[in-house]
């Protein structure tokens, strides 16, 4: 059986805040088509280590590793254009704005027509925002078949769930490489939750080549799209591993049950 290439190798990284430790020494490596999960208690370190892949926050030790190239010192744009896209917890979605344009935006970095374009060779111009518009309709139709038909409406007008496709088709629309999810389901109720799970399967068949890490507090959605999980706890991965392996090893439990409960 043949091993995927690794995409993404992330060696002794650690993020400090002041005297706090937020990740301390974490190594994890993702290869090319794989689906990780993250999970771990709330201040564990989930979100830190999202926001030091993507160059919102400056490690103070490791490195991270990305298609063989070192990801230290780029800025976050540049590491978008590398090919690392990424989802927030709270939604980040222009409400005002339509489900295109706000789709069209994940856009930007690889666009290759700009204002001049539209003023002295218009052709060039709309025949990219007509391949543009295919995309995301594309990708709309992936998770829900009617959402492509509703394009040209505000996203503040769409629920919940709707709005999470938006925002991941957003990320998916700047073609990336690896993809970071984060709580994907948070505000969702459960049937909500089964749904979006079936939506990233198909995106998953859709895009076999594409790496996803996602970080979740349902483990419903973890064990049916994690190939393999991570445990953080205090800043330090504390297990790796198959979702039963996660879900019966002692320091996991105890990291959200406490000793007493998790040995009860």
């Amino acid at each position: 059986m043949s091993v995927s290439p690794s995409l993404l190798e992330v060696a002794g990284l650690t993020v400090r805040f002041g005297g706090l430790v937020a990740l301390d020494g974490v190594d994890v490596v993702v290869a090319e088509g794989e689906t990780v999960g993250v999970i771990g208690p709330n201040g564990s370190g989930k979100t830190t280590f999202f926001n030091a892949l993507t160059g919102l926050l400056v490690p103070a030790a490791g490195e991270i590793v990305f298609l063989g190239r070192r990801l230290a010192g780029l800025e976050a744009h540049a590491i978008a254009r590398l090919g690392i896209a990424r989802t927030f917890q709270a939604s980040r979605l222009c409400l005002a704005l339509s489900v295109f344009d706000n789709i069209l935006i994940g856009m930007h970095a690889g666009r290759r027509t700009g204002v001049v374009d539209f003023v002295v060779r218009r052709g060039r111009f709309l025949g990219e925002m007509r391949t543009a518009i295919e995309r995301v309709s594309h990708l709309l139709a992936l998770f829900n078949g009617d959402l492509p038909r509703r394009g040209f409406e505000r996203v503040g007008q769409l629920p919940q769930i709707d709005r999470r496709r938006v925002e991941i088709c957003r990320a998916l629309a700047a073609e990336p490489k690896l993809l970071l999810l984060d709580e994907p389901s948070a505000g969702m109720n459960p049937e909500e939750t089964a749904e979006l799970m079936r939506d990233l399967q198909i995106v998953r068949e859709e895009m076999p080549g594409l790496s996803v890490i996602i970080i979740e507090h349902d483990m419903f959605v973890i064990e049916g799209v994690s190939q393999r999980v991570v445990a953080f706890n205090y800043g330090r991965k504390i297990a790796e591993g198959s979702f039963a392996e996660i879900a019966g090893h002692e320091e996991v439990r105890e990291a959200y049950l406490g000793k007493e409960a998790a040995r009860a």
